[in-house]
């Protein structure tokens, strides 16, 4: 049976002033998956989270759970609706303690009417056992696995049906790679959907049910990921070995 789409974008054009950054991308999330986005740096991958999460204005249309999202429906309308996203940058609070930061991705809990965000806190303490043991160490003071772990965390807090992440593997080591994407894995299997940007592509294709390449704004092969992963031009480009011509 095919599941419901949750997300869909059609066509999506996104600028910075006069500089058109992404043109008429166009994907499609359905409940319960795990999508990735690939591409180099400086593609656009990065402009259409920020767009779809509505940080920054477009032009095309953005679907979320059957509701259409304009430009007046900010980042905060959004996260109540279930979208949450993972910076690159992941934009912790570094002097406040893990628990603080957790507490603040609550927030939405709390618009909504939930003050007991202490369910949420120890489904994120499960998850990620090693916040529990640093939850009264100041962020800033923690690795960088563990900050992505707690970036993650934070956005979780609001129970989202979306998650995008951007770049989370991104400075992190390999066995904290496996790490972060076997919690990826977790969280579809717990029914959060996941858009994926990652430049990591053979990570990402792994765990990924479905995928995307974006170059230079434009997105320019779409397909199962295990395809994508057996694409010559993936392959060569991204995955960093030379095959046949099989095509997605």
């Amino acid at each position: 049976m095919t599941k419901p789409v949750l997300l869909e974008v059609k066509d999506l054009d996104i600028g910075y002033g006069k500089v058109e950054a992404v043109r008429k991308a166009s994907l499609r999330i359905r409940e319960g998956e795990i999508v990735s986005v690939i591409g180099p740096n400086g593609a656009g991958k990065t402009t259409l989270l920020s767009a779809i999460m509505g940080q920054l204005p477009s032009n095309g249309s953005v679907m979320y759970a059957n509701e259409s999202l304009g430009n007046h429906q900010g980042v905060a309308y959004r996260v109540s609706k279930g979208l949450s996203l993972v910076p690159e940058s992941r934009e912790l609070f570094s002097q406040m303690t893990v628990e603080d930061n957790l507490q603040l991705g609550a927030f939405s809990l709390y618009r909504r009417g939930e003050k007991n965000y202490r369910p949420a806190r120890e489904f994120i303490y499960d998850l990620f056992p090693r916040l529990r043991e640093r939850a009264k160490q100041q962020a800033g003071t923690l690795s960088g696995g563990e900050r992505q772990m707690l970036a993650m965390g934070r956005a979780l807090m609001a129970k989202p049906k979306l998650l995008m992440l951007d770049e989370p593997s991104l400075g992190l080591a390999p066995l904290v790679i496996n790490e972060i994407f076997r919690i990826i894995a977790q969280l579809r299997e717990q029914g959060v959907s996941i858009l994926l940007v990652e430049q990591n592509a053979r990570a990402a294709l792994r765990a990924s049910d479905y995928g995307y390449v974006i170059e230079t704004g434009d997105v320019v092969l779409e397909g199962a990921a295990a395809e994508l992963a057996e694409n010559s031009q993936v392959i060569e480009s991204y995955l960093g070995k030379k095959t046949g011509t099989t095509k997605a």
